[in-house]
């Protein structure tokens, strides 16, 4: 089993709330909540950039929980 090694994002602020990354050696890339770690997305670099770009363009819209 590979360890990731998760890295904070520099658009969160100082709060518990925060996105998290970490890249693994197979190509993945693994997005979590600092609050829910337990849980987390996984997703190829291609699909990650994909996501992306869809959220840059307004493709895809953020909702409150």
């Amino acid at each position: 089993m590979v360890t990731l090694t998760w890295q904070k994002s520099s658009f969160s602020s100082e709060g518990s709330n925060c996105v998290e990354l970490a890249t693994a050696p197979d190509d993945s890339t693994h997005l979590r909540e600092s609050d829910e770690p337990a849980i987390n997305l996984t997703l190829r670099t291609a699909s990650l950039t994909s996501l992306l770009r869809a959220i840059r363009q307004g493709a895809i819209e953020g909702r409150e929980a």
